[in-house]
């Protein structure tokens, strides 16, 4: 539990992947929280926007925060918040294990090896990690759920994620997490369950299957819908991102919470309380 200090002193955030798209939305969403202080803007050498003051690259006034590729600048600050690439995630969590930083990750499309690392992590610094920072996203994760719960294999299930043509992983992070709580839902595990994507004819749709889509073009920020259907009547879990904001504004709620927390892995269910019935 943190103490009062704790909870009134003001936080210095490391932003690592800061001349990203998400990266620049969290300087510009950071003014919305007024305990959190961008005190370090970090990119990977040979950014063309090393250099750049962090605050006029997110479309504002100066804020005195280049952008720099210089790691161990997090030394200076109070929790990490990461939307890098993921190539880049060995060496980040080595710096934040390294300097006793807790950790914000929203970076997807890890492979099982930086998934196990990220665990390892966990046991020396808090970790908070989720595909998906929206607030909504997270509460849509637990609807999903018990959705699955309530409705059981009779209702088959499809998941079907859109995102803007840049891209890379697929299905998306969010889609596996989705997935994997409506997996949960039904008692059964993702792998038993899950196929990705339809070609040919061989077979009609398999009882209890789980089928995830992902549709890439233009410049769709995410779209994830979640179809449950028996004969009569469907039923459509949705969520549309329309800006990037949403996902700034989740993970810079989510460092505030994880500041002075414990070592341990924890994700938005946490700071939302959602498993807290």
């Amino acid at each position: 539990m943190r103490n009062r200090k704790t909870e009134s002193a003001q936080i210095n955030v490391a932003i690592v992947g800061a001349a990203g798209r998400i990266g620049r939305a969290l300087v510009r969403c950071s003014q919305s929280f007024p305990r959190l202080r961008i005190a370090a803007a970090i990119e990977r050498a040979g950014h063309p926007d090393l250099g750049r003051d962090s605050g006029t690259l997110a479309g504002l006034a100066c804020n005195g925060v280049p952008v720099t590729a210089f790691l161990d600048a997090i030394g200076e600050c109070d929790v990490v918040i990461d939307f890098s690439a993921h190539s880049s995630l060995a060496a980040n969590l080595a710096a934040a294990k390294r300097l006793r930083k807790p950790y914000v990750l929203g970076t997807t499309g890890l492979t099982p090896e930086e998934i196990r690392a990220v665990r390892g992590a966990a046991r020396s610094i808090p970790v908070l990690r989720s595909p998906n920072m929206s607030v909504g996203m997270n509460l849509l994760f637990e609807l999903v759920r018990r959705a699955a719960a309530s409705l059981g294999p009779q209702y088959d299930a499809e998941i079907v994620e859109m995102h803007h043509r840049h891209k890379k992983d697929s299905p998306s992070g969010t889609a596996l997490k989705l997935a994997e709580k409506l997996a949960e839902g039904r008692k059964r595990s993702l792998a038993e369950i899950a196929i990705y994507g339809r070609k040919g004819d061989a077979d009609e749709r398999k009882p209890g299957e789980l089928c995830l889509h992902a549709v890439r073009g233009g410049d769709i920020v995410g779209d994830h819908r979640v179809l449950f259907a028996a004969d009569g009547e469907m039923i459509e879990l949705c969520h549309r991102a329309t800006n990037r904001d949403t996902f700034a504004m989740g993970a810079l709620r989510a460092a505030s919470w994880l500041h002075g927390r414990k070592p341990g892995l924890y994700d938005m269910t946490d700071v939302l309380r959602l498993n807290e019935d």
